[in-house]
């Protein structure tokens, strides 16, 4: 998030003593997330909440069982299938749906609800586009690097797996990619969404592909269009297309003024056909300004948003609603903590199994610090019940969608398993009202307030 990935000119800090974990080892096993809210850990009287272990599995794991033979007909047929209420006869599924190459059963009232609507695209195009227009929820795609395998049983973070997950949430609605190359930190997810294009798990008419221009070594100083030209021919090679629909730039340091060069760059680009559109990513609004008073086209800007990190609302969403740029969440439920997983939960038995959950249990200590932390996750499942249930997670990221001013048309949710697909689409089941705005606001307002833009 910002507190790792913001430019050089930000000062470092250091992870709060409360996430100053030891580190035990566990069997893979012992990982798994307890799913059911009458399951979760209850603290007892005394326990102090404030010690988290960091988990990391062990060489004795259980082997996962290799996916099952699959076709893109039986893909596509399944999960239309299941959205339509239609469960599959499978004899592994205990009651449950499994789709095909799926190792674990999806749980009846959880996998492709029939009474769900599907995940809408936004209302309007992009700025400087015509037609470009996301769907609501952003498949994030930084769970395709390597680091985010957590529960070896629920895993389908690589290979094969990964690759006929993306079918789902097509079918769901989610049509737009977020990915990046390696240095932006994505590892091979740019090829892993290539691979489900070539295979014809998804038709390249039906979604959005965003990547990422990473300017993070010499080029800084030294900017091109030469070299611009060369970094967005190798996405496309990876992805296997003529074009890219959107390609977000990101700036390491400040210090080095070319990022003016680079969006202009970008944004001729754009005007050559190469691109669809120019956006930003981790821009604070002085540098996103300059760039924009220069001619860049800017179409939007990718950044940390949550009921964790409210620090657009401070600058940046008043002037991209005054700019009509479109903001991009990523961090929309912290990684998954803004979750039923995680409440009542005591600290000491919070492991954070995954990259995501490491990165962003260090942003607690700047919203408010556990306890707080808590508070926030009763008010969530307070009004999740009002609205029919509906999970912590999807009021947290409905809190974003929310944003005043009309400058989020979407949000990334990154996802480890197609087991997300009807949350997402629960996500547009329900809008939060004025009292539930009110509840939320009363916690944040008893945190901690965002310093910076």
């Amino acid at each position: 998030g910002w507190y790792l990935d913001r430019p050089a000119t930000r000062r470092s800090r250091s992870i709060p003593a409360m996430f100053a974990a030891s580190v035990a080892t566990f069997p893979a096993h012992a990982l798994a997330t307890r799913r059911r809210r009458d399951a979760r850990p209850v603290s007892e009287k005394g326990t102090s909440p404030r010690r988290v272990i960091i988990a990391r599995a062990s060489s004795d794991e259980t082997p996962r069982a290799s996916p099952a033979e699959i076709t893109r007909r039986a893909v596509l047929s399944t999960a239309a299938g299941l959205a339509a209420g239609v469960s599959a006869n499978d004899d592994r599924a205990s009651g449950g749906i499994v789709l095909p190459g799926s190792p674990f059963a999806f749980e009846p009232n959880v996998a492709f609800a029939a009474d769900l609507p599907s995940v809408p695209r936004a209302s309007s195009p992009l700025k400087h586009t015509r037609d470009l227009a996301p769907s609501r929820v952003i498949k994030g795609c930084w769970q395709l690097s390597g680091g985010h395998r957590g529960d070896a049983a629920t895993d389908r973070t690589s290979g094969a797996a990964a690759v006929e997950d993306f079918a789902p949430f097509v079918a769901a609605g989610v049509t737009t990619f977020d990915t990046g190359p390696e240095a932006c930190g994505y590892g091979p997810s740019e090829l892993v969404i290539g691979e489900a294009l070539k295979q014809g798990f998804v038709n390249r008419d039906d979604v959005q592909l965003f990547t990422k221009l990473c300017c993070v070594g010499r080029e800084q100083s030294n900017m091109t269009a030469d070299w611009v030209n060369q970094k967005l021919d190798l996405p496309k090679r990876r992805l296997g297309v003529d074009k890219l629909d959107l390609v977000q730039m990101y700036w390491n340091d400040y210090g080095q003024k070319k990022y003016v060069d680079a969006a202009l760059f970008l944004t001729e680009a754009k005007h050559d056909g190469k691109i669809g559109a120019v956006g930003l990513t981790n821009f604070d609004t002085e540098r996103m300004a300059q760039m924009i008073d220069a001619g860049a086209e800017i179409s939007s800007n990718q950044i940390q948003f949550s009921l964790l990190d409210r620090r657009p609302e401070k600058v940046m969403v008043g002037y991209c609603q005054k700019k009509g740029v479109a903001l991009l969440p990523y961090g929309v439920v912290a990684g998954g903590l803004l979750s039923d997983a995680f409440l009542d939960r005591p600290g000491e038995d919070v492991v954070l199994d995954t990259s995501s959950k490491r990165k962003y249990a260090s942003v607690l200590g700047y919203a408010g610090g556990y306890n707080w932390f808590q508070s926030l996750l009763r008010t969530l499942r307070g009004i999740g019940d009002k609205h029919g249930g509906v999970s912590v997670a999807n009021v947290a990221a409905r809190w974003v969608l929310q944003s005043p001013n009309d400058v989020v048309p979407a949000v990334i949710l990154g996802a480890r398993n197609a087991r997300h697909v009807d949350d997402h689409r629960a996500l547009f089941s329900f809008a939060l009202d004025e009292q539930d705005l009110g509840s939320i606001r009363d916690v944040l307002d008893r945190g901690k307030k965002p310093k910076e833009d």
